[in-house]
């Protein structure tokens, strides 16, 4: 029962209607008893600052911050985390008991999340794509012990920059998606190729029955990889079929989304934890009868 006591999360982007976090945010916090609702608030660029200083001085106890803002909104906060930092990119703010906001980033456990029971020691992974999400999936893979990490990209100048931010960790074979022999043999001996671009995604153009550089760029794909893509809907995704019908391992992006939303939950309520399946079955619910 929503009343004048009732604090509130929020997640800042633009655009945000189209975002599921309420859907699961909402079931967690029910689900704990807690007097606090999510909510999500358009922000343009121009009005980050504003919008985040007001949100100060009412009862929001805490925020989610999406594209455009995760690197805009750095230059607004008086704590931030090592990983944070590392990443470049903030997804998760609270306010401080000096009323300042204080920010961290849960991507990396998001992403890692589906894959945490398997060994990876001594495995080979490629990323497609060098923006933002890959950067939180390139730690994951380091924090999982991958021996090796190709990133194939159409934007040399995103590739170049993610090599060598990477370069005090481990070293990053990037290659560009026209290389084509290269990718082959990558393909073939991969034992985790990680989808972080936004083809195959659900648009109104009907864009989603489209595979991440072409279907000729997969005819090497053997049944041994794993196949992960970070898109949820729709679900599953062209890639993520086509990767079942070759008999691989498949995971999408739902997951993901889930856990880091888990752990921006504990961060806000210093550590409350909320079961995996009542946010991922509010979200399938959610998705089932939309």
């Amino acid at each position: 029962m929503i009343s004048s006591k009732t604090s509130f999360i929020a997640l800042i982007g633009n655009p945000v209607s189209h975002s599921l976090s309420p859907i699961m945010q909402n079931a967690a916090l029910q689900y704990l008893g807690l007097d606090l609702i999510y909510i999500a608030i358009p922000c343009k660029d121009e009005d980050l600052e504003l919008v985040l200083n007001s949100l100060k001085k009412i009862n929001c106890k805490g925020l989610n911050i999406t594209i455009p803002h995760k690197e805009k909104v750095f230059k607004l906060c008086s704590k931030i985390s090592p990983i944070a930092s590392k990443l470049k990119a903030i997804n998760t703010l609270k306010l401080n008991s000096e009323k300042e906001w204080s920010a961290t980033n849960t991507d990396v456990e998001g992403f890692i999340y589906p894959l945490r029971t398997l060994n990876f020691k001594k495995k080979e992974s490629i990323v497609l794509g060098s923006g933002g999400a890959a950067r939180s999936v390139i730690q994951g893979l380091i924090n999982l012990n991958f021996s090796t990490i190709s990133v194939i990209s159409r934007n040399k100048l995103s590739l170049d920059e993610l090599i060598k931010n990477f370069g005090s960790q481990i070293e990053i074979q990037g290659l560009l998606n026209n290389d084509d022999n290269r990718a082959q043999d990558l393909i073939e001996e991969a034992d985790l190729i990680i989808n972080t671009t936004p083809v195959g995604m659900k648009t109104t153009k009907n864009e989603e029955n489209l595979l991440p550089f072409g279907e000729n760029f997969w005819r090497s794909l053997n049944s041994k990889s794993i196949i992960y893509d970070l898109i949820y809907n729709p679900s599953p995704t062209a890639l993520l079929k086509f990767s079942a019908k070759k008999g691989c391992m498949t995971i999408d992006g739902l997951q993901m989304l889930v856990a880091q939303g888990l752990k921006s939950l504990s961060f806000w309520t210093d550590g409350l934890e909320v079961p995996f399946h009542i946010m991922n079955d509010a979200l399938k619910d959610y998705l089932k009868n939309k």
